[in-house]
C-alpha cells in the first residue's frame, strides 16, 4: 500500500487503564515486591493477556480457584470481585488475602446486600458466567437473577412485581443496559433503580469517545482481549455508531493488512484493562502503512484514583515505619 495524505488515525481519549485496573495491577506488583514470589492470584487480575503474562514473568501464579493455592499462602482477589463463599474458602485454608476488587464493583455488592435486606427481588443485568456477575450474585443468591439483555426480560419470575430492583455489571454497553431497564420497567412499573449508576465511569467514557469518532471512521480497531467485556462492547458501540468496520485485537501483530484496503480513517481505542504501550505499538504499525497523522478525540478527562487494598497498605506502612 502506498501512503496518501488523506490517511489518518483518530485516537480515542480516554482509553486504556481505568482507576480500578491500575489499582489491581499495582496491587500485584507491590505484593511481589513486599512479600516476594510467588504471589497467587485468583482468576486473571484483569482481563488482558499482556498484563497477565507480564505479571507471571515477575512471579505471579494465576489460579482458577482458591483450593489451588497452598495453605497459608498469599492470594490476591481480582478486580472483578468475589462472592462471600470465596472469602470463606480462603479463610478455611488460612490464606492471607489481598482484595483487589474494584471499589466500583464493591459498590454494586453493597447495593445487592441492601436490596436483599429489604427482601426485594433483584434483577442483575449482566453476562452469565462473567466473574463480576458471579461475585455480585453470590452476595444474595436467593434474591438475584441474571438477565443478559432485553430479550431475556420475559423470562423473569418474581414474587411481587411491586418489589423489584435492578443492578448491573459495571462493564456493559450503556445503550443496551438502558434498553434492558426499559423492558424491565414495562413489566415492573415500580422497578427501583440503584442509588447511582452501576456502569463505571471508565466504561461510559470509553464508549462515549468511540461514539464521537465512529461516524468518521472507515475502520475502528479496539485493542483488548476477547474475554474483556468492556473491550468487546467497544467494538459493538463502534459499529452501532456508524463505523464502516470494527475489530478487536490483543496486540498490533494481529492487525490484518487486508482491513486497510480502501480505508482512509482508522479509529483506535483500547479497553479499560489495556496498557497504553499496546496502543502505541498499533500506532507504529499503522504508520508503516501511511497512517501517520494522528488526532486525539477527547470527550472526557479522568483523574480518579483508588488507594491500594487496606491489607497491603498496612504492611507497606509497617515496613516504612520499621526501616
Amino acid at each position: 500500500m502506498t501512503a496518501t495524505n488523506r490517511r489518518r488515525v483518530l485516537l480515542a481519549k480516554p482509553r486504556g487503564y481505568c482507576a480500578g485496573v491500575d489499582r489491581a495491577v499495582v496491587t500485584v506488583e507491590k505484593a511481589l515486591e513486599q512479600y516476594g514470589a510467588p504471589i497467587y492470584v485468583r482468576k486473571q487480575i484483569v482481563h488482558n493477556t499482556h498484563v497477565v503474562r507480564t505479571l507471571e514473568e515477575r512471579g505471579a501464579i494465576f489460579v482458577e480457584e482458591t483450593d489451588e493455592v497452598p495453605e497459608g499462602a498469599i492470594v490476591v482477589f481480582s478486580a472483578h470481585g468475589v462472592s462471600p463463599m470465596v472469602h470463606e474458602e480462603a479463610a478455611q485454608r488460612q490464606l492471607k488475602t489481598i482484595d483487589a476488587t474494584c471499589p466500583l464493583v464493591t459498590k454494586v455488592h453493597k447495593e445487592a446486600k441492601r436490596f436483599a435486606a429489604e427482601d426485594r427481588d433483584i434483577i442483575l443485568i449482566g453476562h452469565t458466567g462473567h466473574e463480576e456477575v458471579e461475585g455480585t450474585s453470590g452476595e444474595a443468591p436467593e434474591h438475584i437473577q441474571v438477565v443478559d439483555g432485553p430479550d431475556e426480560v420475559d423470562k423473569v419470575q418474581v414474587r411481587d412485581p411491586d418489589n423489584v430492583s435492578w443492578l448491573s455489571q459495571t462493564t456493559l454497553s450503556v445503550d443496551e443496559t438502558n434498553a434492558t431497564v426499559d423492558a424491565l420497567r414495562k413489566r415492573f412499573p415500580n422497578l427501583l433503580d440503584p442509588p447511582s449508576d452501576d456502569i463505571c465511569y471508565a466504561t461510559s467514557n470509553r464508549q462515549a469517545a468511540v461514539k464521537e469518532m465512529a461516524p468518521e471512521c472507515d475502520l475502528v480497531i479496539v485493542v483488548g482481549s476477547d474475554n474483556s467485556s468492556n473491550s468487546v462492547r467497544l467494538v459493538e458501540v463502534a459499529l452501532e455508531a456508524g463505523a464502516g468496520a470494527a475489530h478487536l485485537i490483543d496486540n498490533a501483530s494481529l492487525m490484518a493488512e487486508s482491513w486497510l484496503e480502501g480505508v482512509e480513517t482508522v479509529g483506535v481505542t483500547s479497553g479499560a484493562s489495556v496498557p497504553d504501550i499496546l496502543v502505541q505499538d498499533l500506532l507504529r504499525r499503522l504508520a508503516e502503512y501511511g497512517y501517520d497523522s494522528v488526532r486525539e478525540v477527547e470527550t472526557a478527562q479522568e483523574s480518579l484514583t483508588f488507594s491500594l487494598p487496606k491489607e497491603l497498605r498496612r504492611d507497606l506502612r509497617a515496613e516504612a515505619v520499621g526501616s
